[in-house]
């Protein structure tokens, strides 16, 4: 069994065809998937989507690429979290310095918020990082990310940046990015990490890997991430399966273990 720790099945391109991509998901045994939040105003759309079904999960949280969303509060968080056992993770959260420039103290301030309420609701974190390193991993130190734990997904950061989060109780997850061909860094740390810290993701409808380069993506798709880790470590590609179905039930520790469908 496979798992895609993150994807976006709320979003158009994707909900309208929900009924086939979890078809495909059975036929490519996808266990479970982790409906992530991007903002506040969706967020209620995406819990009912994802509470029919018993292979789907959800977070709450606000993608720090939209300066202008509604700023989610500590309480807020709390509340929505507490509102649903399908709410399993606060994010995605985190620092994403590639698209917008300074002042970014917004930004910086709704991370922070986003894992003061993580470790309020005892649940993990779910976390965007892009050329932040520094700011990133600092804020996670100030605010004690490590005693909520969490992820950061889409990983494409440095070796030294993922063996930090490792320190910090956190998992590494890798998407589509690493069966790319130019992706050389990111091979490479894919096959330093701790296999018992690997999680695996689409981040569809984005990212969808080769050999479906270009195409929407959606979770059915992930277990090209997992051949590509696989041939990258010499292992096979049902170690890979096996070991981040584990890593995701541990992590995520509210979703019951088990397949299921529909």
């Amino acid at each position: 069994m496979y798992i895609d720790s993150h994807c976006h099945l709320d979003f158009p391109e994707l909900a309208q065809d929900l009924d086939a991509i979890l078809a495909r998901m059975q036929q490519n045994q996808v266990s479970h998937a982790l409906v992530v939040s991007v903002n506040m105003p969706n967020w209620p759309r995406l819990l009912e989507l994802v509470k029919p079904h018993d292979c789907l999960y959800a977070s709450v949280g606000v993608h720090p690429d939209y300066e202008d969303a509604e700023e989610p509060t500590v309480d807020g968080l709390v509340e929505r979290a507490r509102s649903s056992e399908k709410v399993v993770a606060i994010g995605e959260t985190g620092l994403d310095y590639f698209r917008l420039s300074e002042p970014l103290d917004w930004q910086r301030e709704r991370f922070r918020t986003h894992i003061r309420a993580a470790r309020q609701v005892d649940l993990p974190l779910i976390v965007h990082t892009r050329n932040a390193r520094e700011d990133t991993l600092r804020i996670m130190r100030e605010e004690g990310a490590d005693q909520c734990r969490g992820v950061l997904h889409c990983f494409t950061e440095s070796w030294e940046m993922a063996q930090a989060a490792i320190d910090m109780n956190f998992y590494i997850s890798l998407s589509g990015i690493v069966t790319f061909k130019k992706a050389v860094d990111l091979q490479a740390v894919a096959a330093q990490v701790p296999l018992d810290r690997l999680l695996i993701e689409t981040d569809s409808p984005y990212l969808a890997p080769v050999p479906h380069r270009g195409k929407t993506n959606d979770p059915s798709k992930v277990i090209h991430v997992a051949e590509k880790i696989a041939e990258l470590r010499g292992i096979t590609v049902a170690e890979v399966a096996r070991q981040t179905t584990e890593n995701f039930f541990r992590l995520f520790n509210k979703v019951p273990h088990g397949a299921h469908y529909g």
